[in-house]
């Protein structure tokens, strides 16, 4: 299996190459792209994660994108698809992430690539259902989430399983969306 090349205005949301990386490991090194989760990664454990998106995909026909910007070429971050199954309430389930280089934040970057994230999601696996989770702290996140018609109620919060009690980091919010209220809120 393989996950589909997505395209928006801006954005091409494709596989990973070998060129991403170097990039991609300087994204994951920055200690404020790297803030709400446990930390900054080394380049070993950045080249890791990007072995384990691409199983994703070849394993699930989806997984996180490698975010290019099409004015230029540039690797921004990832958005896109994961798994949920840690044995919270909601699980398991299909969620969706992103993280992008902080110099592109407040550019509407990861909003544009979640929304064609949820198309293939609901039109193209034809899921009901995509949910979103971060530590309650993630202001940035949160705003995302409701810009793309994701929903928050505070009876799906749980403690992050992944963090010692009493971590700050640990209270984590949940955010849902079907595929009924995705189409309705992206016809408004």
């Amino acid at each position: 299996m393989t996950g589909p090349t997505l395209h928006t205005p801006r954005l091409v949301l494709r596989r990973w190459l070998d060129r991403d990386r170097k990039p991609f490991a300087r994204i994951n090194a920055d200690p404020e792209v790297m803030a709400f989760r446990f930390g900054a990664l080394t380049r070993r454990q950045s080249d890791a994660l990007v072995d384990e998106i691409e199983t994703s995909f070849e394993l699930r026909g989806f997984g996180l994108w490698a975010v290019e910007r099409k004015r230029d070429g540039r690797l921004l971050g990832f958005t896109g698809l994961g798994t949920s199954d840690f044995g919270a309430s909601f699980c398991p389930a299909v969620d969706i992430g992103w993280q992008l280089a902080p110099d592109v934040w407040g550019q509407g970057y990861a909003t544009e690539g979640a929304v064609a994230a949820l198309g293939f999601a609901f039109n193209g696996l034809e899921l009901e259902e995509v949910v979103a989770h971060t530590t309650r702290l993630n202001k940035r996140s949160r705003a995302v989430m409701g810009r793309i018609g994701m929903t928050h109620s505070p009876v799906d919060d749980f403690d992050a399983p992944w963090y010692r009690p009493g971590h700050p980091k640990r209270r984590f919010v949940l955010y849902r969306v079907t595929a009924t209220e995705w189409r309705e809120h992206v016809a408004r």
